[in-house]
């Protein structure tokens, strides 16, 4: 009897119990990609697929994995199938932040010329203001190597888990699981950045790309860098433009500066 009655209690108690209203900005889930670059074991693929899908997450991109998705990554998915079957396959890193605005990656080394890291609370919220007004990524690297340099270069912000120093070391599933947590809590208490007259939409990470390789062949052509030893100018260029975040129109200023300087003056035309 004792415990009916506790059974038939719990149930009324459950009864009355309600989901909280879901935020509107936790409809932005849908603007992150969740990108993995260079991965080994296609079980991890799986567990990911899993972390992503509690939290919310469906958009996974894999860059060059050594395993496709198989049997195995599909047993350590958990239902989370449909993640999976909908996983985009992508050759770079590049490819796959095409169209995103803001890149964080996550690593647990200070890289040099990066720019200053966040804490993965700090990262998330970031990235929950900027998903209210386009797209945005979280970037894994490889299980044993993590990031490259190059890769690092490629994202606009880099995070840290402030694991324990003596053992840092994390699984990428549990990694992927941490990050996307502390992103929906970011979500949910997202409060919309009031707009600021005249502010324009952020430019996509390809538009960046596209102004950095125009930048690249204006300083080769002038003769201001020499491929034979290009130093660190692009890197150190690319870390600049990521402290600011341009806009579209500043990224068409910027281009349009350059193809002018790249036109022949009207006295030399003459001539």
């Amino acid at each position: 009897m004792a415990s009916g009655a506790y059974a038939r209690s719990i149930k009324m108690t459950n009864s009355k119990l309600s989901a909280p209203p879901v935020p509107e900005c936790v409809q932005h889930l849908q603007h992150v990609r969740v990108v993995l670059s260079h991965t080994s074991h296609p079980g991890n693929i799986g567990a990911a697929a899993r972390a992503m899908k509690t939290m919310g997450f469906s958009r996974l991109v894999l860059v060059n994995p050594k395993v496709l998705p198989e049997a195995q990554a599909v047993a350590m998915a958990c239902g989370a199938d449909d993640v999976l079957s909908a996983a985009r396959v992508c050759t770079s890193l590049v490819e796959a932040l095409n169209g995103t605005v803001l890149a964080m990656a996550m690593t647990a080394r200070r890289r040099e010329l990066a720019t200053e890291p966040l804490w993965a609370r700090e990262g998330a919220a970031e990235l929950a203001g900027v998903s209210m007004h386009g797209e945005v990524a979280l970037v894994f690297g490889n299980e044993t190597a993590g990031l490259s340099n190059e890769e690092l270069a490629q994202c606009g912000r880099w995070a840290l888990i402030p694991a324990n120093p003596d053992y840092s070391s994390l699984n990428l599933a549990a990694a992927v699981q941490l990050v996307c947590y502390e992103l929906r809590l970011a979500m949910l208490g997202v409060v919309p950045v009031p707009t600021v007259a005249g502010a324009g939409a952020p430019a996509t990470h390809g538009e960046v790309d596209g102004l950095m390789s125009h930048l690249e062949e204006s300083a080769v052509s002038s003769g201001f860098l020499d491929l034979e030893r290009p130093g660190r100018l692009m890197l150190r260029l690319r870390r600049l433009f990521s402290r600011v975040g341009l806009e579209r129109e500043e990224v068409n200023i910027l281009r349009g500066l350059l193809a002018s300087f790249e036109r022949p003056t009207r006295k030399q035309h003459r001539n």
